[in-house]
Order: structure tokens, then C-alpha cells, then sequence
């Protein structure tokens, strides 16, 4: 969660939500079948977000996301839109540090798109989100094809096994590298 030049900036927030982005990256169609209502979800680098408050629709009323960014800019916009849809109750901003994401409840299911390239220490990064998950709990990532080779996504998911994640399966997401992933021991190759 690198605040570098490799984070997209909050200026060109709606590059990441329009609605031809909705469409080719649908948010109900890519995580709705892992997101029951009553969840605590995590938006892993949530930027303006789109999948943010669908996730807060799916959830319910008894139900939290948990938005993180390390940008205040990103999680203004997060807060502005949440309060339009009439969501707010239901999402918790969080500010993650470069370094460290910084959220201590458990979840149920968490989502990174399109950001852990970015992200500088993948080894710490992933051994937090292997850490936050309850058991049980699911990890999509993915990441863009278009700027994240095979062989570099394939060294992310192997990183991934080292911090205490299994990959699953690999979900169709368009234009994108995918991998689900659960709770596993620790350098389970």
C-alpha cells in the first residue's frame, strides 16, 4: 500500500469509477458470491470506491466494510458517496500507513484489486492479510494483465503460500489475473 508514484492519485478518481468501468469490472458479479449479508469485508486499497459500497449493499444493515487507502483524498470521496447511497453506517474508513495496513478486527472476506503491485513488501503485506481473515475467510486478488505479467502474479501467489495463504481457484475477472485465496500453513507450497 506504497503512497508513491505507483498509487493511482485521487485527481483521476474517476478513471476507477465511471460506468463503463462498472460494466467491464461489475463489483456484484466479480465478489458477490463470496459476500453473504452480516459480513465484515475489506476493501484493500478501495480508492474512490466502487467496489466499496456495492460490497456495503451486500453486507446489509448488519454487515461493515472496512474501506482502506492510504490516501485521505481517496477515503473523502469513499465517505462523500456512502453518504449519498445512504450507506455510511455501514462502512468504516480506514487509513492504512505505507507500510502497514492497521486494522486489528477480523473479516470474513477481503478484496485487493488492482493494488498489490504496488504494494512495496508483498511478504508483509500478505502475512497481514493471511492475519486479518477469519477461518474460513477468502482473499480475492487481482491484478491487472495489462500491467502485471504471469510470471511476476504467479511470484505474488508464491509469496502469498509463504505468508499462510492457499490459492483456492482462479476466478474469470476481464482484463485481469485472479486468484482466491483462504487461511493455509504458513510455506505450504
Amino acid at each position: 500500500m506504497n503512497h508513491s508514484a505507483g498509487v493511482c492519485p485521487s485527481q483521476i478518481a474517476w478513471v476507477l469509477d465511471n460506468r463503463v468501468r462498472r460494466l467491464v469490472h461489475n463489483p456484484y458479479r466479480i465478489v458477490g458470491q463470496y459476500i453473504k449479508e452480516g459480513q465484515t469485508v475489506l476493501d484493500l486499497g478501495c480508492g474512490p470506491g466502487v467496489f466499496s459500497l456495492a460490497m456495503a449493499e451486500m453486507v446489509g444493515e448488519k454487515g461493515k466494510v472496512i474501506s482502506v487507502d492510504v490516501q485521505d483524498e481517496m477515503l473523502q470521496i469513499v465517505k462523500q458517496k456512502s453518504e449519498r447511497a445512504g450507506l455510511e453506517s455501514r462502512i468504516v474508513l480506514h487509513k492504512a500507513r505505507p507500510e502497514k495496513i492497521g486494522v486489528a478486527e477480523k473479516v470474513d472476506f477481503a478484496l485487493a484489486f488492482y493494488m498489490v503491485h504496488e504494494v512495496p513488501d508483498k511478504k508483509s503485506f500478505l502475512g497481514e492479510v493471511a492475519s486479518i481473515l477469519k477461518p474460513g475467510g477468502k482473499f480475492l486478488m487481482v491484478e491487472p494483465k495489462f500491467h502485471v505479467s504471469k510470471s511476476a502474479f504467479d511470484e505474488t501467489v508464491k509469496i502469498a503460500r509463504y505468508a499462510g495463504l492457499r490459492p483456492i481457484s482462479e476466478p474469470d475477472v476481464f482484463f485481469s489475473r485472479a486468484v482466491l485465496l483462504e487461511p493455509g500453513s504458513i510455506g505450504n507450497a
